[in-house]
C-alpha cells in the first residue's frame, strides 16, 4: 500500500451549506433531470463522500446518525440533491468492502471521490478471465452517474457450482451512459441507464455480494464497515423523504399563512387547518424518531454481544413505516394547500413528487418489511 496523509479528526457534515446550494439550483437541477455541477461540488466539500470511507484514507468513517439527519437537511430544499448525497455516501461505505488494493485506487489521493451504483438488482454477466473478469451488460437508474468517477455494478457469474453475484468497481471511462431519466419524482437525480461492453475489471476490484451482506470481518474495521448491508440499506433511502417531508411543511406553512377563510379569518385560525398541521407535523416527528432509532440500532450494531441480524427485521420495520406516515403527511399537506399548492413553480407540489417517488423504492414498501418482522416475532413465540 502506497503511503497515504494520516488520519484526521473529520468535522461534522457541512449539511447547512450544502443545502443551501441545493436549493439555490432546485429548478435547474429538476430542468436539466441531474445535479448541476455546483450541488456536486457542494456535496463533496460538505463532507458526504467521505462520509463512510475508512480512516486510514482520511476518510470520516462516520455515523449513521448523524447522516440521515444531514441528508434531511438537504432534502428539506432539494430532495434530489438528498437522494444523491445519501448514495454518494453510501456508496462510499459499500467500496470499503473491496479488497485494500482496490481501495487504493480509489483513495489514495483524496477521499472525496464520487461512486454510483447499480448494485440491486444484479444485471449483466461477469466472466472470469486471466488476471481478472471481463464485464458487459446493462443496468439501469444509477443515481448521479455523470458524476461519478467510478460505479460499482453488480453482475451474475455463471459459477460451476451456481449462480454467484459480484461486485466490480469499473472506472468512469469504461461505462457508457445513456439518457433515459424522465421520472416525475427525484427529477434531478441523473439516475440514468447505463452500459458497459466486455470492459476488464482486474481481480483486485471485485467482491462477492457475501461480502457486502455480512460486513468487514476485518480486525480493527470501523463500526459503519462491520454493520450487514440488510440493516442500514432501506434507512439511507428513507432519508431523503424525512427531509422533503420536512420542506414540504414548511412550504405548506408559508402559503397558508396567506390565507384567508371565506368569512376573512386568517387561515390558521381555522380548525381544518389546524388539523392539518397538527396531524401532518406529528407524524413527520414520528417518522423522524423512526429513522432516528433505525439509525442508532445500525450505530450499535458493531458493538460486543449485539446481533445485527436480529435487529434487521426493526429496521425494515421502522423505516417502511416511516415512510408510510411521511407519505400521509405530505398528501394531506398538498391536499390542504388547495390551488395554490400545485402552482408547477412551487416547491410544495416538488416536494410532494418527490416524496412519493421515494416511496416507490423497492426498499422501503411495507409488505416484505412486515413479513420479516412477523417471522422475527413468531421466532421469538416459538422459544
Amino acid at each position: 500500500m502506497s503511503s497515504h496523509p494520516s488520519p484526521v479528526t473529520t468535522p461534522p457534515l457541512a449539511s447547512r451549506l450544502a443545502a443551501a446550494e441545493a436549493a439555490r439550483q432546485a429548478k435547474e437541477s429538476e430542468r436539466d433531470r441531474d445535479l448541476r455541477p455546483a450541488v456536486v461540488s457542494a456535496l463533496s466539500e460538505a463532507g458526504f463522500l467521505r462520509h463512510f470511507v475508512p480512516r486510514h484514507w482520511s476518510g470520516s468513517a462516520g455515523t449513521f446518525a448523524e447522516i440521515i439527519e444531514a441528508v434531511a437537511v438537504v432534502g428539506e430544499e432539494c430532495p434530489s440533491a438528498a437522494w444523491c448525497a445519501a448514495l454518494l455516501a453510501a456508496h462510499g461505505r459499500l467500496a470499503a468492502h473491496l479488497p485494500q488494493e482496490a481501495q487504493e485506487e480509489l483513495w489514495q489521493e483524496s477521499p472525496d471521490v464520487s461512486i454510483a451504483a447499480a448494485v440491486v438488482p444484479p444485471s449483466g454477466e461477469v466472466a472470469q478471465v486471466p488476471g481478472g473478469w471481463r464485464l458487459s451488460g446493462r443496468w439501469t437508474m444509477a443515481s448521479a452517474v455523470r458524476h461519478a468517477q467510478w460505479v460499482l455494478l453488480a453482475a451474475v457469474e455463471d459459477a460451476t457450482d451456481g449462480p454467484r453475484q459480484r461486485i466490480l468497481a469499473v472506472p468512469r471511462a469504461d461505462v457508457r451512459i445513456h439518457d433515459t431519466w424522465r421520472n416525475a419524482g427525484l427529477r434531478g437525480t441523473g439516475s440514468h441507464t447505463l452500459t458497459v461492453d466486455c470492459a476488464f475489471v482486474p481481480a483486485h476490484r471485485a467482491m462477492t455480494r457475501e461480502d457486502l451482506l455480512a460486513g468487514s470481518p476485518e480486525p480493527g474495521a470501523a463500526h459503519c464497515h462491520r454493520v450487514p448491508f440488510p440493516l442500514v440499506a432501506s434507512l439511507l433511502f428513507a432519508a431523503p423523504a424525512w427531509g422533503a417531508a420536512r420542506g414540504a411543511l414548511r412550504a405548506w406553512t408559508a402559503i397558508t399563512r396567506d390565507r384567508r377563510t371565506p368569512d376573512g379569518r386568517p387561515a390558521l385560525e381555522d380548525g381544518t387547518h389546524q388539523q392539518v398541521l397538527a396531524r401532518s407535523s406529528a407524524e413527520i416527528d414520528a417518522a423522524g424518531l423512526l429513522l432516528e432509532a433505525a439509525a442508532g440500532r445500525a450505530d450499535r450494531a458493531a458493538d460486543p454481544g449485539a446481533d445485527p441480524a436480529a435487529q434487521v427485521p426493526l429496521n425494515l420495520r421502522d423505516c417502511a413505516v416511516a415512510i408510510d406516515l411521511l407519505v400521509t403527511a405530505v398528501e394531506r399537506l398538498y391536499r390542504g394547500a388547495g390551488a395554490r399548492g400545485q402552482d408547477e413553480d412551487g416547491d410544495l407540489q416538488r416536494f410532494w413528487r418527490d416524496v412519493h417517488a421515494v416511496a416507490g423504492h423497492g426498499s422501503v414498501q411495507l409488505a416484505p418489511a412486515a413479513a420479516a418482522y412477523a417471522q422475527r416475532v413468531m421466532a421469538a413465540a416459538a422459544r
